[in-house]
């Protein structure tokens, strides 16, 4: 029977993460078998092993929700991939479509809908695995499924940015950096917020036109409003309660606060005025559903990506990989390497 090595999770906190062995087994009816090889940490992974994400979470549990690789056997009625083919594992593996719901956004991997992608093999719903383009490699497609995709939700989807609009992107996390990317593509004027001069270069190499220092300007709202010539059309907000009030602020009437993060907390106090009377838009964004995902694969092999990959872990050395994150020392991805 086939094993494979993974990250155990057996009790909160990164000191108890530990490398286990487990018998995988065989695929069964509408299932596959996919040898992982590269995956990549998003900060709710970080957040499930600390016991912050889900405190009645079961374990133990693999974690990480992000995952890449090669089909190595499918069970009875697939025909969605075959043995050989690369793949990328979808978030949400029971939310191919449509809107959601509390059945759909149940099945998390990593988390709620079972064990996640720090394992060198994991079977799942072939319904929840994507094929990739040629273009796309396994690293590349590691970093997608989580951040890339609530990005693409922000801007694309949900965000509904247009050429020639104006986007607030807040800092240099895999997911701030996806959606800057995908504001460029879409023909907006990015401008970004972080929170040191190394930062904010990437940020301008990735396609911004201006970016500002939140610790030299605290009350960045007046003065990211006056850089946009008094138009932001969507903010991005990754702080949470510590950003919220100012994105409302520096928001054009009629336009759109894409809450995604909530690095500064998760209550939040605002003036609830500003939103009425100025008709802000106030719009939660959790990933998105397959067909979104499969979608945004066919802009990437039109457009290209380029994910800011911070650094790479072996398996073994994964827990230093979280470490790495909760020190918030990274800018872009961390990927731990399965091969």
């Amino acid at each position: 029977m086939p094993t494979a090595r993974v990250l155990e999770c057996p009790a909160f906190g990164l000191d108890n993460l530990r490398i286990e062995t487990r018998e995988i087994g065989e695929p069964g009816p509408g299932e596959v078998r996919v040898r992982i090889e590269m995956a990549s940490l998003n900060r709710r992974d970080l957040l499930l092993v600390e016991g912050a994400y889900n405190p009645k979470q079961k374990l133990p549990v693999v974690p990480c929700s992000d995952g890449a690789g090669v089909v190595e056997a499918v069970g009875p009625g697939v025909t969605r991939v075959v043995p050989g083919d690369r793949v990328v594992l979808h978030f949400f593996t029971g939310w191919i479509s449509g809107e959601p719901t509390t059945e759909k956004l149940a099945t998390a991997l990593g988390g709620p809908g079972g064990d996640g992608t720090l394992a060198e093999r994991m079977i799942v719903s072939a319904e929840a695995v994507v094929k990739l383009p040629d273009m796309v490699d396994i690293a590349t497609a590691a970093t997608l499924p989580c951040a890339a995709l609530t990005g693409w939700s922000a801007i694309v989807d949900l965000g509904r940015v247009r050429p020639g609009g104006t986007v607030l992107i807040q800092g240099t996390g895999g997911v701030a950096l996806f959606a800057l990317q995908f504001a460029v593509a879409a023909g907006a004027r990015v401008l970004g917020l972080t929170s040191s001069a190394e930062r904010a270069a990437v940020m301008r190499k990735l396609g911004a036109s201006e970016v500002l220092n939140y610790r030299e300007e605290p009350k960045w709202a007046n003065a990211v409003r006056d850089l946009a010539g008094g138009r932001i059309d969507l903010v991005v907000d990754i702080g949470g309660a510590s950003t919220l009030d100012q994105s409302i602020r520096c928001v054009r009437p009629g336009g759109t606060v894409a809450l995604i993060g909530v690095l500064g907390g998760n209550f939040a106090t605002f003036n609830l005025s500003l939103a009425v009377m100025r008709q802000v838009r106030l719009q939660g964004i959790t990933c998105g559903d397959r067909e979104a995902f499969e979608a945004m694969l066919r802009a990437i092999t039109v457009d290209g990506i380029d994910p800011m990959i911070d650094s790479r872990f072996p398996l073994a050395e994964a827990p230093a990989a979280f470490a790495r994150m909760k020190a918030d020392a990274h800018v872009g991805k961390i990927l731990v390497d399965l091969n």
